[in-house]
C-alpha cells in the first residue's frame, strides 16, 4: 500500500475509533466519519497511484497564466513547469530553472535518491512557489476528514474531456473545492494553500509524454554543478 494512502487510512481509523462509543449520536458521527474517510481514501489513492504512472497535464492559472506537469516511468523522471520557472528530476540530475528580468537560467545538480518517485522532489519545489500540488490537496482532504465540524459535499464533472470527482469542503470558516479525475490527476482546485489564494484547472491531459517536456527552456543559460566525470 502506498505511504500516502496508508497514512490516510490510519488517520481515518483513529477518528472512527474515537467516535465509536455508546449512544446513537456517537454512532451517527462514526458513520459520517466513515463516509468522509472513504471519500478521502478514494481520492488520495487515485492521486497516489498516478505518481507511479506516465502522463502529462496542462493547467490554467489565474491571470491567464499556465503550468504543466509531466512524468514517465521508463525512464523515471518528472517535471513541473510554471510561468517563472521549472524543475526537472531524472536519474541523472535535478535541474532548477528560473526567470528573472526576462532571462531564464538553469542550475543542474547531482541526482537525488527518490525511492522511485522523482515527483516527490518536484512537488515540494513547486509548492514553494505557491503552486497547487496533489500532496497539498491530499493534506487538506485529510484534515477535513478528521474535522467533525467539516462539511464535505461530493459532485461529478468533466474537465478537459475527463470525468472527475469533486469535493466542496467548508471547515472553520474556510472553503476549498478540489476535483480528481478517474486517472488520478488533479482536475482542479480553488482555495487557500499556505495562507495564500490558489487556483488551477486542468486544460489538457495525455498518457503519452514527449521527451522535450524534460528539456531546459529554449535559450536558457545553464550552469552544471555536477562533479566532472573522467
Amino acid at each position: 500500500m502506498p505511504a500516502a494512502s496508508t497514512t490516510l487510512r490510519v488517520l481515518a481509523a483513529s477518528v472512527i475509533t474515537s467516535l465509536s462509543v455508546t449512544g446513537c449520536q456517537a454512532l451517527d458521527d462514526a458513520g459520517v466519519a466513515l463516509g468522509r474517510a472513504d471519500l478521502v481514501n478514494d481520492l488520495a489513492s487515485r492521486m497516489d497511484r498516478a505518481l507511479e504512472q506516465t502522463w502529462a497535464a496542462d493547467y490554467q492559472l489565474p491571470g491567464g497564466r499556465s503550468a504543466s506537469i509531466a512524468q514517465t516511468t521508463d525512464p523515471l523522471r518528472s517535471a513541473y513547469t510554471w510561468p517563472d520557472g521549472k524543475i526537472t528530476v531524472t536519474q541523472e540530475a535535478v535541474t532548477r530553472c528560473g526567470n528573472a528580468g526576462g532571462r531564464t537560467s538553469c542550475e543542474v545538480s547531482p541526482p537525488v535518491l527518490t525511492a522511485g518517485r522523482p515527483s516527490v522532489i518536484v512537488y515540494a519545489e513547486a509548492r514553494k512557489h505557491g503552486l497547487v500540488t496533489p500532496p497539498a490537496v491530499i493534506r487538506l482532504l485529510t484534515e477535513a476528514a478528521l474535522d467533525p465540524e467539516a462539511v464535505i459535499d461530493e459532485t461529478d464533472t468533466t474537465l478537459a474531456g475527463h470525468h472527475a470527482t469533486c469535493v466542496d469542503v467548508t471547515r472553520s470558516g474556510d472553503r476549498f473545492t478540489a476535483c480528481v479525475t478517474t486517472e488520478g490527476v488533479l482536475g482542479s482546485f480553488t482555495g487557500t494553500l499556505d495562507g495564500k489564494p490558489a487556483e488551477a484547472t486542468l486544460s489538457r491531459y495525455t498518457d503519452t509524454v514527449e521527451a522535450a517536456a524534460f528539456n531546459v527552456p529554449a535559450g536558457a543559460g545553464v550552469v552544471d554543478r555536477r562533479p566532472a566525470t573522467s
